[in-house]
């Protein structure tokens, strides 16, 4: 038994000459897609902010404006009083606890991961239910993603992208993609073998079979992708403040390290709140509100 402890597999100098190299070779590459992130979360932070406005006054009516506007967005997908009225009155009260600026640059980080995850983890998806030796390959990895200790990949994002929203969203995203990934696959191969037989025998093309028959039919499983997405990623909103990521885990972090139970309370009604908002507004078509 010796022996083996005493030639220890060189693992982790492996790892840490690997992102070594990286950062000494295609620092570029991060800088790019660091500004790429960058720029796409601070336009979200331009929208649901209004950082455009000076005067006082229009500050202080615009969480107002967007209450409504978000009131709205839930009428128009879910049809439903009281998820529009779950959702004015819970963002009513996360602007009445003063975390109204947290929330959305939370919602912000959330968003998007959840696009960046569904842009990358559909494509990704569809491949794996046509090609099962694909899936096969990508299969471990993803149960790397979702298992190996979070903290473990926050530290070469760090090292990669620096303090800030995007080493906290590309720990989210590697987080969260495998549910998009999964899920969209599962759809695709629940597919009744007869409609995609149906299908071809009056002419269609692969393309057209994925278009008008698989996507159609696989859409609940994806909604149901999207809704985890959302999910998983909002419970990365603390471990994402731990490497800079402004939100609602900052206050968390903040609370936890005072042993303030009030503040700790606070955030995180806010965050209980923002998730269950998200959640009835995207939820798969047909259920249960």
């Amino acid at each position: 038994m010796d022996f083996l402890t005493d030639n220890k597999l060189p693992i982790g100098p492996l790892s840490k000459s690997f992102v070594d190299w990286l950062t000494a070779n295609v620092d570029f590459v991060f800088d790019f897609i660091a500004t790429i992130l960058s720029a796409s979360i601070d336009a979200m932070l331009f929208v649901l902010q209004a950082p455009f406005l000076d005067d006082t006054a229009l500050e202080s009516f615009y969480p107002l404006f967007m209450i409504l506007v978000f009131s709205l967005i839930a009428w128009v997908m879910r049809r439903s009083l009281g998820v529009v009225a779950f959702t004015f009155l819970g963002l009513l009260l996360i602007y009445n606890q003063g975390y109204w600026k947290e929330t959305m640059e939370t919602l912000a980080l959330v968003l998007a991961a959840t696009c960046v995850c569904m842009v990358i983890g559909v494509p990704i998806g569809i491949a794996c239910a046509r090609r099962p030796w694909l899936y096969a390959g990508v299969r471990p990895v993803l149960d790397l993603m979702q298992t190996i200790p979070t903290f473990v990949y926050l530290i070469p994002a760090l090292i990669l992208f620096g303090l800030g929203m995007v080493p906290g969203l590309i720990a989210t995203v590697i987080f969260a993609i495998a549910a998009p990934i999964r899920l969209t696959r599962l759809g695709i191969i629940s597919t009744p073998p007869s409609l995609v037989e149906a299908a071809v025998a009056f002419g269609a093309t692969p393309m057209q079979v994925l278009r008008k028959v698989e996507l159609p039919f696989a859409t609940p499983q994806i909604m149901a992708g999207l809704t985890q997405t959302i999910m998983l990623s909002l419970s990365m909103v603390v471990i994402a403040a731990l490497v800079g990521a402004s939100g609602l885990g900052v206050p968390v972090v903040r609370a936890l390290n005072t042993v303030n139970i009030a503040r700790g309370f606070e955030a995180g009604l806010c965050i209980v709140i923002l998730a269950i908002i998200l959640d009835r507004i995207f939820r798969i078509p047909g259920e249960d509100t």
